[in-house]
């Protein structure tokens, strides 16, 4: 299991965020649930990656998951989740949340870029004020069209 890359620690990746930053890095954030990884999510963390040095990715919890997407999600559990997410070239950190909004981590992790996708109205993305406030800025990143993890689930039930 390639599991190096999940910060078991917020503390412990904050202090890494800093040793980052100390070296110049630009550190890039962006959050989800990540069920049913498919490759609309990997040319999205790419295009994330490519917006600094180092990418941070914050991944709900089962519960976080149930109760933004209803259930039966997610399809991965949590672990699952991480573990494909942490073997991707482009994500450098994973750190799971329980809340149902990121805004606390994002303001612990203090990122200098924020990524959501261009499905999220700006207005809209959690953490967005906080990030330019301390001089970050936020990116939306166009969708892969017709790919998604809800898309892929109607596929499956299909006759």
């Amino acid at each position: 299991m390639s599991l190096e890359k999940l910060a078991g620690d917020v503390a412990a990746l904050q202090r890494r965020l800093t040793t980052a930053r100390d070296r110049g890095d630009r550190v890039v954030f962006t959050n989800g649930c990540f069920d049913l990884l498919h490759p609309g999510h990997v040319r999205y963390l790419e295009a994330a990656r490519a917006l600094g040095d180092r990418l941070v990715v914050g991944l709900n919890d089962d519960a976080s998951v149930r109760r933004l997407k209803g259930s039966p999600r997610p399809i991965l559990d949590v672990t699952e989740r991480s573990e494909v997410l942490c073997g991707l070239a482009a994500v450098d950190d994973v750190v799971v949340f329980a809340e149902d909004s990121p805004l606390a981590l994002i303001e612990v992790l203090r990122p200098d870029v924020l990524v959501k996708g261009a499905d999220w109205a700006e207005a809209d993305i959690v953490g967005a004020t906080q990030v330019r406030r301390w001089g970050g800025r936020v990116e939306r990143l166009d969708l892969v069209p017709g790919v998604s993890t809800t898309e892929l689930i109607r596929r499956l039930r299909q006759p």
